[in-house]
């Protein structure tokens, strides 16, 4: 053992007897060139081929570095036996990392690749007018050759897109305001924002479940249609108004659908800005996967239907004046507003509305019937939500949630007598939960307080007549699609004058 050691011994001594006498006589910029050769041999015969993914590009940082290191944070991904945890502001998750110097195997369309995280202490720096880390990081991507085509096409940029899947997933909505009269906040931005809590869903949301469905079904068209706006020419965005009595559920509705798609939701209010130039800021101001809300739009500012506030139905001529000077709707008011319908049209339907992509506008109201035509076509409210009173299946919802009562669990007599009285009783969900949240510590109370609530305010209904009795009468949520009805086509009867006058005008 002890002449194994001295052998060794004398053969290190040997090597660097060798190494000081290579680096004597032979001059570096010669020793630089054979370790060039050497490894362009060396990866002349090897399979496989190596990307450097560094944490800075410059002075800047690298978004592709940030985008691996989410992608490799996903609990797919993760095979790694040390592990680095973190957690990001404005985040309610905590996401895993590779630790310094680890290297994780990953799978893409049947092809095999290896990430090494590699890190190492960056030289000192003498002077530099923006300091560097201390530690220079970067991925390795190691990948067989034959596969390059394949990684470069497909992979990074399915690594960029699950990366901001997971950045949106991890990351805490936010609720946006416009500041007080257009002034900036701190970072030079018009918006302030909270976290958005909401916990309203789709599963809890006291509506018809078909229509709910159909909204669904609306919203998932809309985000997974990109390539299907570009190919037909249309911006990327889509327009809901809301409207029904107060307390049917609009604002859950709106928080709901946030919740469902995972954006922020941008909530505008007309009567903080002056002018239609500081609207168009505003919209620029605004990011993509988002909503943007107004609510009660018909008592924000002026926009009521003018051919009611005119006394008469106005004529083609008078309505393309109005429409496109963007004059007379914006009366300044006490506070300075002036902005007018054509803004608003142009907010929601112009040029400016796609100065962005994928973003949903939310309108909602109490009186449809006061909003203008102009308002209300395709393009601006595409889809049209009735948000009505209380129906049974929205009842068995709300039961559900308040009272963890399914239907079996309620008895028989007292489901149908529910049944029979609720379309009567014209409850909103608002009146609904009350009932019953007054009462959700005695569960068989709740039921029985709320279904005599029912009962009397149907009793009171038919006696006053509100509903459709003897006397042929519409129910007040009636009558609101009624007036929907007929501003479409108080709409449609302008577009057809309007034609017919272009028309004449090129007979003569």
């Amino acid at each position: 053992m002890k002449e194994y050691w001295t052998s060794l011994a004398s053969l290190l001594g040997v090597l660097a007897f060798c190494q000081s006498l290579i680096q004597s006589i032979i001059p570096p910029e010669l020793r630089f060139a054979f370790l060039k050769l050497f490894n362009r041999t060396f990866h002349l015969f090897s399979s496989r081929c190596y990307f450097d993914i560094t944490e800075l590009d410059g002075v800047n940082t690298n978004e592709l570095y940030n985008a691996v290191q989410l992608y490799l944070s996903s609990s797919v991904s993760i095979a790694g036996n040390r592990l680095s945890l973190t957690r990001a502001v404005n985040s309610s998750t905590i996401t895993f990392g590779l630790s310094n110097n680890d290297s994780i195997v990953d799978t893409f369309n049947n092809v095999t690749v290896l990430w090494e995280h590699v890190v190492s202490q960056r030289q000192t720096q003498t002077f530099a007018w923006r300091p560097l880390p201390e530690e220079k990081r970067g991925f390795t991507l190691r990948i067989k050759k034959k596969d390059k085509t394949l990684i470069l096409n497909s992979y990074l940029d399915y690594i960029m897109e699950k990366a901001n899947e997971i950045r949106r997933k991890n990351q805490d909505r936010l609720l946006y305001t416009n500041t007080r009269g257009g002034s900036l906040d701190s970072r030079g931005h018009p918006w302030e924002s909270v976290p958005f809590k909401h916990p309203s869903t789709f599963e809890t949301l006291a509506m018809d479940p078909t229509k709910k469905e159909q909204i669904m079904d609306d919203l998932k068209d809309f985000v997974e249609g990109q390539m299907f706006y570009q190919k037909t020419g249309r911006a990327w965005k889509r327009g809901y108004l809301l409207y029904g009595p107060p307390g049917t559920g609009k604002s859950s509705m709106i928080a709901a659908m946030a919740n469902y798609l995972g954006y922020d939701i941008y909530d505008l209010e007309l009567t903080e800005v002056h002018s239609n130039s500081e609207l168009r800021k505003l919209l620029m101001k605004t990011s993509s996967k988002s909503i943007i809300v107004i609510e009660d739009i018909d008592c924000s500012i002026n926009l009521t239907n003018r051919n009611k506030r005119n006394g008469l139905k106005a004529g083609p001529h008078s309505y393309d004046q109005e429409t496109r000077s963007g004059s007379g709707l914006g009366e300044e008011s006490g506070n300075g507003n002036t902005i007018t319908l054509s803004g608003l049209l142009n907010f929601t339907d112009g040029l400016w509305s796609c100065c962005g992509s994928e973003r949903i506008f939310v309108f909602t109201t109490n009186h449809i019937e006061k909003l203008d035509p102009a308002l209300l076509r395709s393009g601006r409210m595409d889809m049209h939500v009735c948000m009505s009173y209380c129906d049974f299946s929205s009842l068995k919802i709300l039961l559900r949630n308040y009272l963890g009562y399914e239907e079996e669990d309620v008895d028989e007599d007292v489901l149908k007598e529910m049944e029979r009285v609720v379309e009567k009783a014209e409850m909103t969900p608002a009146d609904v939960s009350e009932a019953l949240i007054k009462n959700r510590r005695d569960k068989e109370k709740a039921v029985r307080e709320l279904l005599v609530e029912l009962k009397s305010r149907g009793e009171r209904n038919v006696k006053d007549g509100k509903m459709r009795g003897q006397s042929g009468n519409l129910r007040e949520l009636e009558i609101v699609e009624e007036e929907e009805k007929r501003a479409i086509d108080s709409q449609n009867d302008d577009d057809e004058g309007e034609t017919g006058l272009e028309e004449n005008i090129c007979k003569d």
